[in-house]
């Protein structure tokens, strides 16, 4: 069983000043959690994905409305005595009938998570495989290349391609990432949560940032 199975839910932000910062002891020094952070457009698949991953089916929710979520959803990896680190659900954006203010309060939140959260081990971008690199999803990259971490993208919703377009599209979504010159290291696959492909991919990948070595924290 992935360690991902035993994730459950931790807390709900709406401001920065309130994100977690707790901490694990290894060999009695503290050490901080580290967090892997699922973004992307509100019709991407993030919740579907988020509930495939960890195996169970509403522990991120899908909201009627796209778009409506402004919060910051925190989930729990590993027990809650010993947890090993988190999983963090950021607002989907890209949805044409939010209003303004909702749209300028999630491009703050977004924009200052992504560039100022120092225990974000990683970011996971979802994108259509249909309709990759959207203006917005190269935006939210353009705020994450100063950090130099990691990206690795879903390119979900494959099953809705045939086997030589998913190749296509894989390649041609790698071409594109390579031609910006964003400086993070940058992975990209095939994933559906219909059909359950690249699953096992996309977990090793998550547990490989969440399970890495952490700075100490400083105690004051």
């Amino acid at each position: 069983m992935s360690l991902l199975h035993s994730t459950h839910f931790y807390t709900t932000v709406n401001d920065l000043s309130t994100l977690p910062h707790n901490h694990r002891y290894v060999d009695g020094k503290p050490l901080p959690l580290l967090e892997v952070a699922f973004a992307g457009r509100s019709n991407a698949g993030k919740s579907t994905a988020i509930n495939l991953l960890c195996n169970q089916k509403r522990l991120a929710y899908a909201s009627n409305t796209p778009g409506r979520t402004q919060h910051i959803n925190y989930f729990e990896v590993g027990k809650a005595e010993a947890p090993v680190g988190y999983l963090v659900d950021l607002p989907g954006y890209g949805y044409a009938a939010v209003p303004e203010a909702a749209r300028q309060h999630w491009s703050k939140l977004l924009s200052e998570y992504v560039q100022t959260r120092s225990p974000l081990a990683g970011l996971v971008v979802m994108m259509d495989a249909r309709r990759p690199f959207t203006e917005l999803d190269c935006q939210l990259l353009d705020w994450f290349a100063p950090t130099g971490k990691p990206v690795h993208v879903l390119l979900t919703k494959a099953d809705k391609l045939g086997k030589q377009e998913q190749t296509r599209t894989l390649a041609s979504a790698r071409k594109f990432a390579a031609d910006q010159g964003w400086p993070n290291p940058l992975s990209l696959q095939l994933f559906s949560s219909l059909k359950k492909i690249g699953l096992e991919e996309a977990t090793i990948q998550l547990l490989g940032w969440l399970e890495q070595p952490s700075a100490p924290v400083v105690e004051k």
